[in-house]
């Protein structure tokens, strides 16, 4: 049984980029990813805000489209336009990425195996057991669950993780249509708190796709219907689909136990309001390899609890905003969500979004929109009884 230092069961780009991290350090490391190709299907919108070239490495190579604003549409496409000057956010090819971060790890000394499915991780031995191969084991001394929202290793000390479906389409419009630096996003009472989104690769050619707490058939018919029915996408041809899962985040989940830690959508690191979480797992990633060095070199697991300490503190605050934005939209109707709409345009609210708006960061945005009173212009019709609760 080979020995390891740290054992990370995922080979996903937050796993590996973790793994990286802990072999520039000088530990040992090893990734064990269930997959036979790393990337592999694409499950994922691809589409990641500015702050992703601050948190890690991302070349050139991997970006389809530089984004610079969205139309927001309503139920009955009343549509806000916010942009801003410089790339807000980057189109990527994340199956390519995904094996250029784990090509990273690889290239920093982690052991990486493929097509290897974890059965069993005891936390406190840190003894891992492999699926179909009674003999095949590995253990390490600092144990990470990278392995997604149905994790292994999150199983054996959580309750199961609540998610919502997701569904993806690759489409080509046969003609010029999209602006390549701008996204749409739709919402739609079905689907929320989730959304629907167009992202274009091309001017022909976008990833058209949403999330929602229903079934993947009801997903399939949303999808259908908005291609359907918005002008910008009818007769459109598809090409591929996608299905995944999105777990919804959970600031109860246990992140450490042992000596064995959790990162990624594994340990539920993701945004309430758009199901996003690679720059959150990165930044976590950071966190989590600066707690596992000083509880390895220290010979003291008790140390990874700095781990989940510093997380909550970076990011409670505004994993809280989020969360209550998230609890608001799920309790609007269409005509709820028309009336925001038109209230927002009316207050001039496309220029505030477009100024305060961030795809990572939403509380500057809610701050802002409070102290110009604009919430409150649209609360009363949306629960507004709720909203003190809500920041609690």
């Amino acid at each position: 049984m080979r020995n390891y230092d740290v054992a990370v069961v995922g080979g996903g780009p937050v796993g590996s980029t973790f793994a990286r991290h802990m072999a520039e350090k000088g530990f040992e490391v090893a990734i064990l990813e269930k997959k036979k190709e790393i990337g592999v299907p694409l499950q994922c919108a691809g589409l990641l805000g500015k702050k992703i070239k601050k948190v890690n490495i991302l070349p050139d190579e991997f970006i389809i489209n530089p984004v610079h604003g969205a139309f927001l549409h309503s139920p009955e496409n009343t549509v806000l336009s916010v942009s801003k000057e410089k790339p807000e956010a980057y189109v990527l090819d994340r199956v390519g990425y995904d094996k250029f971060l784990a090509e990273l790890a690889t290239d920093s000394g982690v052991d990486i195996f493929l097509n290897h499915r974890v059965e069993k991780v005891d936390s406190v031995s840190g003894v891992i057991n492999l699926k179909n191969n009674s003999n095949a084991k590995i253990s390490a001394d600092v144990v990470v669950g990278a392995d997604g929202h149905s994790s292994i290793v999150s199983g054996a000390f959580n309750p199961p993780a609540e998610s919502f479906q997701a569904a993806q389409y690759l489409i080509d419009v046969g003609e010029k249509r999209f602006q390549k630096d701008y996204v749409h996003l739709y919402v739609d009472s079905r689907v929320s708190p989730g959304f629907l989104w167009v992202i274009p690769l091309s001017e022909t050619t976008a990833r058209v796709g949403l999330f929602a707490d229903t079934s993947y058939q009801q997903l399939n018919v949303i999808l259908k219907e908005l291609i359907t029915k918005r002008s910008e996408l009818k007769g459109a041809t598809i090409l591929k689909k996608y299905y995944g899962v999105i777990p919804k985040h959970d600031p109860q989940k246990q992140l450490v136990k042992d000596r064995v830690l959790l990162l990624g959508d594994a340990a539920s690191q993701v945004k309430p309001t758009t199901g996003g979480g690679l720059i959150m797992g990165f930044v976590c990633a950071e966190i989590a390899s600066r707690a596992a060095s000083k509880a390895l070199e220290n010979e003291n697991m008790e140390l990874l609890m700095n781990y989940s300490k510093d997380y909550r503190e970076q990011f409670k605050k505004e994993l809280k905003v989020q969360l209550m934005v998230h609890k608001i939209f799920k309790s609007l109707s269409d005509s709820d969500l028309e009336y925001m709409f038109g209230k927002l345009k009316q207050e001039g609210a496309e220029d505030i979004i477009s100024h305060y708006g961030d795809m990572d960061s939403q509380s500057p945005l809610i701050k802002e929109m409070f102290k110009r009173g604009i919430i409150f212009s649209i609360l009363p019709k949306m629960l507004s009884w709720r909203i003190s609760s809500l920041w609690k």
